[in-house]
């Protein structure tokens, strides 16, 4: 007779876990819990901004876990849609775990790392809810609010006395600690710290990207799935000083003073980084205002080179991006990427002056691939290979040579979105891997049907993301197209439609055209 391993549930349904911290009051949520606001590290304030996460204390007695945790201080942006109702603070590094009712068996684990540019974004986002990942496909899946702007990712070490210290890519740093969390807690709620796979999107895969090139993160997870990735959009320290000259500039503070920044309003650090976020991508075409920083320590190099150099983790991974990535920041009139004619041209000069050993002719080569960059869709065509598709291929041209590779692009639109020009825009697959449409305010997604088709797309997806989580391969054990490795000789990528396609080499012209030497900015 098999003794039952399971916690008890309590006489209200609810199920206390015992982690590391203390213990941990969870909720049903359909056929399993939820746990929410759990602090994975203590509260980044006081002299403690702009500083390294620091172990959160243990906690007395029960702690409640019904709500998500305060989000990172950030502004309002309609990129975003996050509930007016949460609250932003600066203690907000706390960690969500959904999953079944542990049995003794360990069961894989999904950690989510929200998008948002490096400055926006939460956990606490409707579309990331865990439940129907985790019930439909028996993982634990977890997500975590890190520090996001100028609190997580501008560089003031260099601004740095005997009597105040800051530290760079603190909000790199807070991903590390959060995984640390995992692999020292994540057995309590059934899961395996051994089959850990990390996933993102936008800054959130360009933070995976990175982190697959950090030591100190190395062992952390053991797969990855990387969607849509701005895998050059890091930058190194001499940049990332100009910017924060910038953003003490921006508050009146004298660089020697830099040490005011720790007691400086918290509203006026979120607004100088707000008007950095819409500054700098306006002044230099292509980059971000604050993005993980090349600083020799924690990122000790650029991350597509490290991948070309074998430098990077070795797991297996899944990466990709999608087909209209450009048209969403048009359609919204962001400044985060160069969409007219004109910025993209601009764009392309900055980065020549920034790799002075591009030849003209490369350039041209470039632009000739593009014969009508001069129009609206040839510019947002030059603008995603740019941020998107092609550090998406320079990274799986370098990883397949030592570890197991699979790439996608990711083509579905419905037909509403089709009939908005955004097709499949930056973004527009995040509630098929979720499962969670509708998750906007007013969502016209489906206003011209396909939610049919749709829903079969997200099933495939979904079906692959959890066979790679599962067994470390995208099998959708469902008839399915077999999903091929990416392989230098073959370039096998999955283009993801209302039926799947396996083609070998679907942007062989664009490839050839961009060449194998990394265009990023320094």
């Amino acid at each position: 007779m098999e003794t039952d391993v399971r916690p008890n549930l309590g006489e209200d349904g609810t199920l206390v876990i015992r982690a590391r911290g203390g213990e941990a009051r969870g909720y049903p949520d359909g056929g399993i819990f939820a746990w929410k606001g759990m602090p994975y590290a203590a509260a980044p304030v006081g002299a403690r901004r702009f500083r390294a996460p620091q172990p959160a204390e243990p906690w007395d007695g029960v702690r409640d876990c019904r709500e998500f945790g305060p989000i990172a201080p950030q502004g309002q942006s309609p990129a975003v849609p996050i509930d007016r109702a949460f609250k932003i603070d600066e203690d907000c590094l706390s960690i969500n775990v959904w999953a079944p009712r542990p049995d003794g068996t360990p069961r894989p684990v999904m950690v989510w790392i929200h998008g948002g540019a490096y400055c926006l974004g939460s956990a606490a986002q409707t579309i990331y809810d865990g439940r129907h990942l985790a019930e439909t496909g028996d993982v634990v899946l977890v997500s975590f609010n890190y520090r996001v702007g100028a609190l997580g990712f501008l560089d003031l070490s260099g601004f740095s006395t005997a009597d105040t210290v800051f530290e760079s890519n603190c909000g790199l740093r807070d991903q590390i600690a959060a995984l640390e969390w995992v692999r020292d807690n994540i057995d309590a709620f059934g899961g395996d710290p051994s089959a850990v796979t990390v996933f993102g999107e936008s800054s959130g895969a360009g933070s995976i990207t990175t982190l697959m090139t950090c030591p100190s993160a190395e062992g952390l997870f053991h797969r990855a799935i990387a969607q849509s990735p701005p895998a050059t959009s890091v930058y190194g320290a001499e940049r990332a000083k100009t910017v924060a000259e910038r953003f003490l500039e921006l508050l009146s503070i004298d660089p020697e003073d830099a040490g005011d920044l720790l007691t400086t309003d918290l509203e006026l650090l979120v607004k100088a980084s707000d008007d950095l976020v819409n500054e700098i991508p306006t002044r230099i075409p292509g980059t971000l205002a604050m993005a993980p920083v090349v600083d020799r320590d924690l990122v000790p190099h650029y991350p597509v080179a490290a991948f070309q150099k074998g430098y990077a983790h070795r797991i297996p991974l899944i990466i990709g991006s999608n087909k209209d990535e450009a048209s969403i920041f048009k359609f919204m009139k962001s400044p985060l990427m160069p969409v007219s004619a004109q910025s993209v041209e601009a764009m392309l000069q900055l980065l020549a002056d920034d790799h002075p050993d591009i030849s003209a002719t490369k350039l041209a080569e470039i632009m000739s691939a593009y014969p009508d960059h001069a129009k609206p869709s040839g510019a947002l065509a030059l603008s995603r290979d740019a941020a998107f598709r092609m550090p998406t291929l320079w990274i799986a041209d370098a990883h397949c040579r030592h570890s197991p590779t699979w790439v996608y692009r990711f083509d579905h639109a419905t037909p509403m979105l089709k009939a908005a020009r955004i097709g499949a825009g930056h973004a527009t697959e995040l509630p098929y891997v979720f499962g969670n449409f509708g998750t906007l305010n007013v969502d016209p997604t489906f206003w011209l049907g396909g939610r049919k088709a749709a829903m079969e797309v997200a099933g495939r997806i979904q079906r692959r993301w959890l066979a790679f989580a599962r067994h470390a391969v995208p099998a959708a054990l469902d008839g399915s197209k077999h999903w091929a490795p990416y392989e230098e000789e073959r370039r096998s990528t999955l283009l993801i439609d209302s039926a799947d396609t396996l083609v070998s080499d679907p942007d062989h012209g664009l490839r050839v055209a961009w060449g194998n030497d990394v265009m990023g900015f320094n």
